[in-house]
């Protein structure tokens, strides 16, 4: 005979089985280009779209693809991975924006192995990554192409921290990279071995509250600016730049209205404009190079010893 006591545990167990078996949620799901998104997105009987496996993946967990394929836009509202990984991962979109980010401000996603095409289709709200609101963001090993802004971060409830790495944004429709926090909403954003090509018109924007470090790139072709960053809207705003090559764009560095980038170890070189500063300083730590621009060959200006 079972006692109560075993009866209640026996019960509890069941009850707690059968509450994960309705959630349908694993910790590790599967897509495939060959798949369907009526499956479990098992690895043996994967989905086919983001959208179809991020409601059967458990918060934390991971999307892995199977092979190469197309998979769709996506809004991302918990922590979680998407890795295309070693595959051609498409997310080929027209008129939407490619994967969001509207998470909870505790809350870590990564998308690595990614290729974004927005198909030149424009649209105010066109990105290939936008995102809204999240702990930290890892994007790496991608590329995107033919949308207004490849990737953009627009935090809008919290502070956000985002880090792009080994990825390259070329002949975007208006930004390679956009970074405009909400006010009061600041944003940290790191970009490392990033190629921002052929934009239509700024490599990177940043304005109004928010702190961007660009590391070991090259920032090229864009037809207005390669880096421009305004203090307008409130909030400090500030770049870094180290081993960064701006060359061939309409102007290389725009610091405005309050504004401050400070540069190491960089070149300025080929474009139309070299350096410009309207209410906003641009810093030197002595060893750029600054040649070769049709204008704006000036001299950065003379850092003083305080911290920035």
């Amino acid at each position: 005979m079972i006692s109560s006591t075993k009866t209640f545990t026996l019960g509890a167990i069941l009850f707690v089985f059968a509450a994960a078996t309705a959630s349908g949620q694993a910790t590790r799901t599967w897509i495939s280009g060959v798949g369907d998104d009526a499956n479990p997105c098992s690895r043996t009987a994967p989905c086919k779209t983001f959208a179809g496996a991020i409601s059967k993946t458990a918060p934390q967990g991971e999307i892995d693809v199977l092979d190469p394929g197309g998979f769709g836009a996506v809004t991302i509202t918990k922590s979680i991975e998407l890795d295309g990984t070693p595959f051609i991962a498409g997310v080929l979109v027209a008129g939407t924006n490619g994967i969001v980010v509207s998470a909870a401000p505790t809350d870590v996603v990564i998308i690595r192995g990614l290729d974004f095409n927005g198909l030149n289709t424009g649209g105010a709200s066109l990105s290939g990554v936008k995102v809204l609101q999240a702990k930290s963001v890892l994007i790496e090993n991608c590329t995107f192409t033919g949308f207004l802004r490849g990737v953009d971060v627009s935090p809008n409830a919290a502070n956000t921290t985002v880090v792009v790495r080994n990825s390259t944004m070329v002949a975007n429709t208006s930004n390679g990279v956009y970074i405009v926090p909400a006010a009061p909403f600041q944003a940290q954003v790191t970009l490392e071995n990033v190629r921002i090509l052929n934009n239509v018109n700024n490599g990177i924007t940043m304005t109004q509250g928010g702190k961007l470090a660009v590391r070991n790139s090259v920032i090229s072709g864009n037809g207005l600016n390669g880096v421009v960053a305004d203090a307008t809207g409130g909030g400090a705003t500030s770049v870094d730049l180290d081993d960064v090559a701006s060359y061939d764009n309409g102007t290389g560095l725009a610091a405005n209205n309050g504004a401050v980038m400070r540069v190491n170890n960089s070149s300025i070189t080929g474009n139309n404009n070299g350096l410009s500063m309207s209410g906003g300083s641009i810093f030197s730590t002595g060893n750029n190079r600054l040649w070769g621009n049709t204008s704006g060959n000036g001299p950065f200006s003379v850092p003083n010893l305080t911290l920035q």
